[in-house]
């Protein structure tokens, strides 16, 4: 067996008592959580859970939005040696059932809201009254969990099936948590935002990292600009998160603090997709003191891989997700030498997928993760996100990257953002299709923009066609929904923008 680890609920245990750890904006007034307090109410969970009988590598789920009570009892839950599931609460009650029987989850915790979506037979606490008789306030010695044990089950996306739940360690985690405390270079004085769902490894990574380094987590139950862009001057915010969709839709939001607020603001970190060169340039002229992360990470990937420093001390380019951390090993599997797909490994890396052997065997080979991202690497060793091996559309025997063409079309002046899907042709097998909101004020007809798109790339990279739209759907992680854009061409239902002029096909 394994030698046994810290526990990883026993994470900040180090940091002052009386330093806030936690600005819970779920309620109609704010609550605050001291350090203390919320290694207090950790224990209490862990305290709680063995009241019940539950202990190590019983599955314990959650169904809600943020709040501080998801974080007590996502480290409670692994304190007492359980292994904490983030449900998403966006999926339909039928996947949500099958999950749930799939993976024996002994016991629930859910918002009133979605207590619906919990299959029956399932034992359920309401937060409320149940939860806080459910707490035990009494002494509790962490369990004594082995290095490959499992403290988390998140989910992948399951937009190719049934969502596959991610076996994430103990040991993986916690190096995960103090590596990126550490290459996030983050002060015990800053404040970071949080409004991407905790379900999401996004959001569980950024409040790792805040509470490994002492910091202070202002969290929003769901994401909504005008909100998140009041809090920012309200709460001396001086860490944004989230991904670029949230970015884009703040920075457009009436509610954007003026220049002075948003001069405090020292860290812009995003992930889950990329940012094209005229969002990036927007986020630097609204925080002209921040440096801007781009993320890179899978769920099955440690999460983390790169860092944000080289260790030569060259400059970031802006598109650049990353330079390797010490301790992640990489290839790139493919016909080029600097571009192909990402396989990983790290003491991060999970152990597969629960329940899963087939898909298990076929992403996580001696160690390595095969991530189905292509990646290019420059030659100062600086990596660049390419496109979803899914997501790569061959046209005429060409192979087209969405992110590719999505980037170019935002290079027009008229453009504010940019989503592009595969549709099948009959000719040429798959062709682009773009997806367009305008920036306020401006038009431009169809037949231009293809003119664009044909003269700054290859042809068979243009779109086929445009679609004008006033926004983009978003998906439960505030991703655009791809799904969605397909259903739309299918079944001709796309909404119309009331500015921008569609030509003739």
């Amino acid at each position: 067996m394994s030698a046994t680890v810290r526990n990883l609920g026993l994470l900040g245990g180090d940091i002052p008592p009386d330093r806030t750890a936690i600005i819970d904006l779920s309620e109609f007034r704010p609550r605050t959580l001291s350090y203390g307090e919320f290694r207090t109410a950790v224990t209490a969970v862990a305290c709680g859970l063995a009241a019940q009988g539950i202990g190590r590598g019983d599955r314990v789920g959650i169904l809600s939005l943020n709040r501080a009570e998801y974080l007590t009892l996502l480290f409670g839950i692994v304190l007492a040696g359980a292994v904490a599931v983030p449900l998403n609460v966006k999926l339909p009650a039928e996947t949500l059932a099958a999950i749930l029987r799939q993976d024996g989850v002994r016991l629930i915790f859910a918002e009133h809201e979605f207590t619906r979506l919990a299959p029956e037979g399932t034992p359920l606490i309401r937060f409320g009254a149940e939860y806080r008789a459910f707490l035990k306030f009494c002494p509790f010695e962490a369990a004594a969990v082995t290095a490959d044990e499992i403290s988390m089950q998140p989910y992948t996306s399951g937009s190719t099936g049934l969502p596959k739940g991610v076996l994430l360690t103990h040991a993986g985690q916690y190096w995960a948590a103090e590596t990126l405390a550490e290459f996030r270079r983050l002060r015990p004085t800053d404040r970071a935002i949080l409004a991407a769902p905790l379900y999401h490894k996004n959001a569980i990574v950024a409040a790792k990292t805040a509470l490994a380094s002492g910091g202070t987590m202002i969290i929003m139950p769901r994401f909504e600009a005008g909100g998140y862009a009041r809090s920012i001057g309200q709460w001396g915010v001086t860490m944004l998160t989230g991904v670029p969709t949230m970015m884009r839709l703040l920075l457009d939001d009436p509610c954007l603090p003026p220049a002075e607020i948003r001069g405090n603001v020292r860290v812009v970190s995003m992930g889950s997709s990329s940012a094209s060169d005229s969002l990036l340039a927007d986020i630097r002229a609204a925080f002209p003191n921040a440096e801007i992360h781009m993320n890179y990470g899978t769920t099955e990937g440690g999460p983390i891989m790169f860092g944000w420093y080289h260790p030569d001390g060259k400059p970031r380019p802006s598109a650049s997700i990353g330079y390797p951390i010490p301790g992640c090993e990489w290839r790139l599997e493919g016909p080029k030498p600097d571009e192909g797909e990402l396989w990983v490994r790290n003491p991060g890396v999970a152990k597969g997928y629960f329940n899963r052997p087939e898909a298990t065997a076929k992403s996580f080979q001696d160690g390595w993760y095969k991530t189905g991202d292509i990646l290019r690497r420059d030659a100062d060793g600086w990596f660049y996100f390419v496109s979803r091996i899914d997501d790569m559309m061959v046209t005429g025997g060409e192979n087209v990257f969405p992110q590719e063409v999505e980037a170019l079309l935002e290079q027009h002046p008229a453009v504010r953002q940019a989503a592009v899907i595969a549709v099948p042709h009959e000719i040429k097998g798959e062709v682009p299709v773009a997806f367009v909101v305008l920036q306020e004020g401006q038009t431009v007809d169809e037949a231009a923009l293809k003119q664009f798109a044909l003269a700054h790339a290859p042809a068979y990279a243009h779109p086929r066609r445009v679609y004008f739209v006033p926004s983009l759907p978003l998906t439960g992680t505030n991703k655009i929904d791809k799904t969605v854009l397909k259903q739309w061409v299918q079944n001709d239902s796309a909404p119309i923008a009331t500015s921008g002029k569609a030509a003739q096909a």
